[in-house]
């Protein structure tokens, strides 16, 4: 069995093999769905992307198998929801005429060229704080002034005041609490939240109201009109909101700092609203003898894909279309990385070309003896024929 290890080493070797000489289509060496499983192991859009770009036949093998969809289908799993991909500001497009072959032709290759930006989207884009604005919390003790709003404040105090969210007060200090945030777009990947809890300087000992752990989910509004018109109050009614992801239980320490949770994984968030749930409380306020929690700052950080994609989504169903605004300010097509930009790369790439020439002979079922393999006869004529050839037409990017 190919190891993913050994694929990825070998894709490198393709990739590079043109660039040093080697007029050979190491595709047509390989069958299809051994091709196939070395491709799918790379876990680096622009891999693919120069794989793409390599020949015809090569940018053909990439499309018809939908290797960028599936790459990051890979990455993200929310994307298998996609129903429908499309284009948006496009002048190259087509009216839809003529064969269905054609036409599955042209969506294949509509989604290659889409996701294919997705993907370097993903590695690319800036990360930042990406909340927009605070929806809702499930209580709140003294609304406005410790309201959920705050949250989004970096001072620690604002006009002589703490500045912080507090829950209402509860006997029973396994009753949760839940904030919602609403995101910079409908379209983000979220690597991490970053959550302080409040340190009430101003009572005796300066206690200190965490929640005992603390999960995350993302989703989005059953009805986004009624979400984004409704004014902000003490609460928002959860069942207004399909959770389409649930994090694990992260702990939360009692302390007054800026906590990280990362996620396992990046995760995309489709439909751009965060749901905090703050489980336990650890702390009792003397003066009532009731548990609180509260909070001081809240962070999401990630990365917006928005102008350049978007998404419409269809209830009841859940799947959405996704939207790629060729037009989009900061949408550029993916470019190739620099051949020359890494001289000791491509010395240790001639070295693994040494090493994959027979690892081919011995995927299609050809002995091979390493020891008497006449690597040295390869080496002396791949800058030669390289120089003096060309490259076959066939393989011309």
């Amino acid at each position: 069995m190919l190891s993913c290890f050994e694929a990825r080493r070998g894709t490198r070797v393709l990739l590079k093999s043109l660039d040093m000489g080697l007029c050979m289509d190491f595709l047509n060496w390989l069958e299809p769905d051994m091709s196939i499983q070395v491709l799918t192991c790379l876990d680096d859009p622009t891999d693919l992307v120069r794989i793409s770009s390599v020949s015809r036949s090569w940018r053909h093998f990439v499309i018809e198998n939908g290797l960028c969809k599936k790459l990051c289908l890979r990455l993200f799993p929310q994307l298998s929801r996609v129903a429908q991909v499309i284009e948006i500001n496009n002048p190259d497009t087509k009216a839809e005429v003529g064969s269905s072959n054609s036409k599955e032709l042209e969506t294949l290759e509509r989604e290659h060229r889409v996701y294919a930006f997705l993907a370097c989207g993903f590695t690319s884009f800036n990360v930042g704080d990406s909340i927009k604005r605070a929806l809702s919390a499930s209580s709140t003790d003294n609304f406005p002034e410790e309201s959920i709003r705050n949250t989004l404040e970096p001072r620690d105090v604002v006009g002589r005041r703490a500045s912080y969210w507090s829950s209402k007060g509860q006997s029973d200090p396994a009753v949760p609490e839940v904030l919602i945030y609403k995101l910079v777009s409908d379209f983000v990947v979220i690597n991490e939240i970053n959550i302080q809890p409040f340190k009430a300087y101003f009572q005796l000992g300066e206690p200190i109201y965490s929640a005992k752990a603390v999960r995350f989910r993302f989703g989005h509004a059953k009805s986004p009109m009624d979400v984004e018109s409704d004014p902000m109050g003490e609460s928002f009614p959860d069942k207004k909101f399909i959770w389409t992801y649930t994090s694990q239980v992260f702990p939360m320490t009692q302390e007054n700092i800026l906590q990280t949770f990362k996620l396992p994984e990046p995760v995309l968030c489709i439909g751009g609203f965060l749901q905090i749930e703050l489980l336990g409380r650890v702390q009792r306020q003397e003066m009532d003898g009731l548990f609180y929690i509260c909070v001081s700052h809240v962070q999401a950080k990630g990365k917006s894909l928005s102008p350049a994609f978007g998404v419409e989504i269809h209830e009841p169903s859940g799947q959405f279309v996704l939207k790629n605004n060729i037009q989009a300010k900061g949408n550029t097509q993916p470019s190739l990385p620099d051949n020359d930009s890494d001289v000791n790369a491509d010395l240790d790439l001639e070295r693994d070309i040494r090493d994959m020439l027979p690892f081919v002979n011995m995927l299609q079922g050809n002995g091979v003896d390493f020891d008497e393999f006449e690597w040295n006869d390869v080496e002396e004529g791949m800058d030669e024929e390289f120089v003096e050839e060309g490259m076959d037409e066939e393989f011309v990017v």
